[in-house]
């Protein structure tokens, strides 16, 4: 459970890099209450229900800010929270009785000017108040939804009560609320200032990430910009896909240690560092490494005191999960885990019973979809997938889901009419959500819309070497990517580079400035390695 919070907690975008979560409960309906100021009154507005809704409630609460725990699974706090308006209101779409509340925070001085929606991770639909929280430290008015379902974890809202799925609720947590919510926050912006927001813009990862693309795809006109982080994209497929480790695993009744994983990982790194010119503790493009996990077969591993030898079955698991799922027939369905991400993520085992026995150990997020979406039987053994059954899984959740949340529409050609702005870094060492699948994406826009130069004008692609799911151990505060994007849409800046701190194989930290796609950092053959200036962007071809 530690490793699973400290992957979800790695799901909030950078923009709001702080944690909170929220506060006080909601007063009753329409209640309103006053911020001591002259200028500013913290009421309840007159909110429109947006099309196929109806307005449940409308509440104002003033808060005074300061430090914010947080609540749920995710956890956290946000430090120097100015005082705020907090606006809730409560949609449902009549006939499918949910209760979606959209959450309105409303800096009480210094706004910006800007309007903020948030995104969530794994199964929140939303923002848990660090984004918030954050948003209002920066002076923007946010917005955030909970979709009408649970938390990170909570999957409890996937089946009704005759064993089927949730329709509306999975619509609201994959398109509807998100829209819903940008269309209430900005409404509730104009009631509580008098105007609305100049500019517009959403940040999210992850999760967060697919719902960022969500809007660009499906409702153009709501955000002037879009920061969608490790993009969650081909969510019916990907997440089927991040089983296939498990499934191997059990197939081939081989799990090797933690241990044994990173020293894999460890010799992939050292062979195919040196690709990019220098040998910094980072590679720079996985899928050019080429290293044979069997090179290592008979190696010496000190794990826990114990001395292991690494087996021709141990190599047979690691190639097998970095090539990533296959049929039966061998044609490939997806990618596998980036050469140089941390294996034992997706790749978890049991701790040894009585007898030194060990089992897989699934990532929750991937086996709950495949139990109760796809299979929609919470009795699934995931221990029990076969090849061939993971292909059919894998395939029946492409056939009944990729309309409803695959968000792998390339025509984005209302966001780009629309002067929206889209940009996006995802690490290339992400154990969760395969960085091909976002490269692959935008190379389908460039198809779509007719060239590379034209998506540059509006969609920017960031990749960051060494950088695991959401910025894990990867890049740190020191990236803004929100900074970048409001400077791109409201100044016609766009970003040729996206300054990064990022950890190498070592544990140092070193500067680099990442690269638009898909040109790629190369070593300029002189000067620190450890320092941006030593490093340019070139094409892939030219190094």
């Amino acid at each position: 459970m530690k490793r699973l919070l400290t992957v979800l907690t790695a799901g909030v975008p950078l923009a709001a890099a702080v944690v909170y979560l929220p506060s006080a409960a909601a007063e009753p309906h329409h209640t309103t209450t006053t911020v001591a100021s002259s200028a500013f009154t913290c009421s309840a507005p007159s909110v429109k229900a947006p099309s196929g809704t109806k307005v449940e409630s409308v509440t104002a609460v003033a808060e005074a800010g300061g430090t914010i725990q947080g609540t749920g699974v995710l956890g956290g706090s946000v430090t120097g929270v100015p005082a705020y308006c907090d606006v809730t209101v409560t949609l449902t779409h009549p006939g499918d009785g949910d209760h979606a509340k959209v959450r309105t925070w409303l800096p009480a001085s210094g706004w910006n000017g800007r309007f903020q929606g948030l995104g969530g991770s794994a199964y929140l639909a939303g923002d848990n108040g660090v984004g918030l929280g954050n948003a209002v430290k920066s002076g923007y008015a946010a917005v955030s939804t909970d979709a009408g379902v649970g938390d990170a974890l909570d999957t409890s809202w996937a089946l009704n009560s005759n064993g089927q799925v949730n329709t509306a609720l999975l619509k609201n947590f994959a398109s509807r609320s998100q829209h819903e919510a940008a269309v209430v926050g900005k409404e509730v912006v104009a009631g509580i200032y008098g105007k609305g927001p100049a500019y517009s813009y959403f940040t999210g990862c992850s999760t967060g990430g697919r719902e960022g693309y969500m809007e660009a795809q499906s409702h153009p006109g709501d955000y002037n910009g879009i920061l969608a982080d490790a993009p969650a994209v081909n969510w019916d497929e990907f997440e089927v896909a991040t089983l296939w480790p498990q499934v191997v695993m059990n197939n081939e009744k081989t799990y090797p240690t933690t241990c044994e994983f990173d020293a894999f990982t460890s010799a992939a790194v050292k062979a195919c560092d040196p690709l990019d010119g220098v040998r910094d503790g980072l590679i720079e493009d996985p899928n050019r490494c080429d290293f044979d996990p069997r090179e290592l077969v008979g190696a010496k591993v000190e794990c826990d005191g114990k001395e292991l030898t690494i087996t021709a079955a141990d190599a047979t698991v690691v190639r097998k999960i970095w090539d990533g799922p296959r049929t039966p027939s061998g044609k490939k369905l997806w990618s596998g885990v980036p050469v140089g991400a941390d294996l034992s993520g997706l790749a978890g085992t049991t701790a040894p019973d009585a007898d030194g026995n060990v089992a897989g150990s699934p990532f929750q997020v991937p086996a709950d979809w495949v139990k109760l979406w796809v299979a929609k039987d919470p009795s699934l053994d995931i221990s029990k997938i076969t090849y061939s059954r993971l292909t059919q899984l894998f395939q029946q959740s492409e056939a009944e889901y990729d309309k409803v949340i695959g968000t792998d529409d390339p025509d984005l050609s209302g966001f780009r009419k629309a002067g929206g702005k889209l940009l996006t870094w995802h690490g290339e060492s992400d154990q969760y959500i395969p960085t091909q699948g976002t490269v692959d994406y935008r190379r389908q826009v460039v198809r779509a819309v007719g060239g590379s130069q034209k998506v540059d004008d509006f969609y920017r692609l960031f990749l960051a070497p060494g950088t695991s799911h959401c910025g894990l151990d990867g890049i740190d505060g020191s990236t803004d990517g929100l900074a970048a994007l409001t400077s791109w849409v409201e100044h016609g800046k766009a970003p040729q580079t996206l300054p990064a701190t990022l950890t190498n194989a070592s544990g140092q930290s070193v500067t680099r400035d990442l690269c638009s796609f898909p040109r790629i950092s190369h070593y300029d053959g002189h000067g620190d390695p450890a320092v941006a200036s030593s490093f340019r962007c070139v094409s892939p071809s030219r190094h």
